[in-house]
């Protein structure tokens, strides 16, 4: 097991009802897992939402909590219920209707990576499935749950971000010829998980940074839109899609040499995004 299943970083006073959080970074390999999967050291890493955490690291310094996985996605989907469980690799689990993530490989306990690549030879024992969600995706949702809860109590809303990245391919078939490729793909379940209004300053923030951005096709949300996203009761999640190719070496899984630049751009959208989440009262006493 990784020794820990998620870093919390604080920020030293909390101003914000927003919260960040990036479930699919994690990269810490148990050495049992990287003996027992047949894909080398780099299609292993293929699923990773690679240096997320990192691009969002100034959240804190803006008075929004930032939470991270440090476990890996291709050994624990954060991003998925606990019991879709696929019954093609965990023994004695039973097929319970038509489940298109299960179809596709991708469970909690993934059985592929990008592309559709298989992750082992055999089938995993029902007790290993177990333990990875009792020890990695239990702890991740219990931390990922009070921070909402404390946003919410503390500022009247909870306003979650839900970092990931999208390879540079993703957004082929749905870009017209001739037309800019969008950067940013925001989901918020075609509105069932965030407030139009939110969502808008979100997508103005990321606009005003210069990057192109289009909603919830392909990527509309999963389950941790789905799970916590009430906006009726004062809970907003928006999934953020980050083009991979802006900051990153997609083969290699190494920043390029725009990395610290899209940081720091991105840092500006950081501080117009938790802007979103304090009080009317409290953003007129800062001007």
């Amino acid at each position: 097991m990784p020794e820990i299943a998620y870093h919390l970083i604080e920020p030293e006073r909390r101003t914000t009802g927003t919260v960040f959080a990036s479930p699919h970074s994690g990269r810490d390999y148990p050495a049992d897992f990287l003996a027992r999967t047949i894909l080398d050291a780099s299609a292993i890493r293929s699923s990773e939402d690679a240096f997320v955490e990192r691009l969002f690291d100034a959240a804190p310094r803006m008075g929004a909590p930032l939470l991270h996985a440090t476990a890996p996605r291709a050994f624990v989907d954060l991003n998925r219920s606990a019991d879709e469980l696929d019954p093609a690799l965990i023994e004695g689990v039973r097929a319970n209707g038509h489940n298109p993530r299960l179809s596709s490989g991708l469970g909690v306990i993934p059985r592929v990576v990008s592309n559709g690549r298989a992750i082992y030879a055999g089938k995993l024992s029902r007790q290993e499935a177990d333990r990875r969600i009792v020890t990695c995706w239990q702890p991740y949702h219990a931390a990922l749950a009070a921070e909402l809860e404390a946003a919410h109590a503390r500022f009247g809303q909870a306003i979650l971000i839900d970092c990931h990245s999208m390879p540079h391919e993703a957004m082929d078939q749905f870009t017209q010829k001739g037309a800019r490729r969008p950067d940013v793909v925001l989901g918020d379940r075609f509105g069932a998980s965030a407030s139009g209004a939110i969502v808008d300053r979100i997508e103005a923030a990321f606009r005003a940074a210069g990057l192109m951005v289009t909603r919830n096709t392909p990527f509309a949300g999963a389950y941790v839109t789905q799970r916590y996203g009430r906006p009726s009761r004062g809970r907003h999640v928006v999934q953020v899609e980050i083009d991979r190719a802006l900051y990153m070496d997609e083969r290699r899984i190494e920043p390029n040499a725009d990395f610290e630049a899209f940081r720091a751009l991105l840092t500006g959208v950081i501080a117009q995004i938790a802007e979103i989440g304090r009080p009317r009262e409290q953003r007129l006493a800062a001007e």
